[in-house]
């Protein structure tokens, strides 16, 4: 069983400038097959945008994806982990926070994401969840 979030992580996560368009984003998140993306400002991590939130946040508010930036719809109230911190860790995060996937960074550097569905994979491999999590590449 991994010790470190390190171990379970998806690496080298997909970022976005906040000024990027949702439209762009959405793009990019189609193209590498994933749920969420980090928007970027001044070197750090400013947000987290997800295909929830394009649902809730720009679609079904009516807003135009060509002319919104990620900024203006991108979770800004993030909860991050560090790769050193531990599985139970997130565990606990993920729990408290009612989030399905956390950023990893180290220092201000993002390194990774670790989603509910690679907790899931790590902690019971048997389970419905893993079972699912392991079918879609990049959770």
């Amino acid at each position: 069983m991994a010790q470190s979030i390190r171990d379970v992580m998806t690496q080298n996560p997909e970022c976005v400038s906040g000024e990027t368009t949702v439209a762009d984003a959405a793009k990019l998140m189609r193209d590498k097959d994933f749920g969420g993306i980090l928007a970027m400002d001044g070197g750090q991590v400013s947000g987290f945008l997800t295909d929830r939130d394009i649902a809730i946040r720009v679609v079904a508010e009516g807003k135009d994806p060509n002319r919104t930036s990620v900024s203006d719809v991108a979770t800004t109230d993030l909860h991050t982990l560090s790769p050193d911190d531990s599985v139970d860790d997130a565990i606990k995060l993920v729990r408290e926070h009612n989030v399905r996937r956390v950023p990893v960074v180290e220092g201000a550097k993002p390194v990774g994401i670790v989603s509910i569905g690679d907790l899931a994979l790590e902690r019971d491999k048997n389970s419905a969840l893993a079972d699912l999590s392991g079918a879609a590449p990049n959770n």
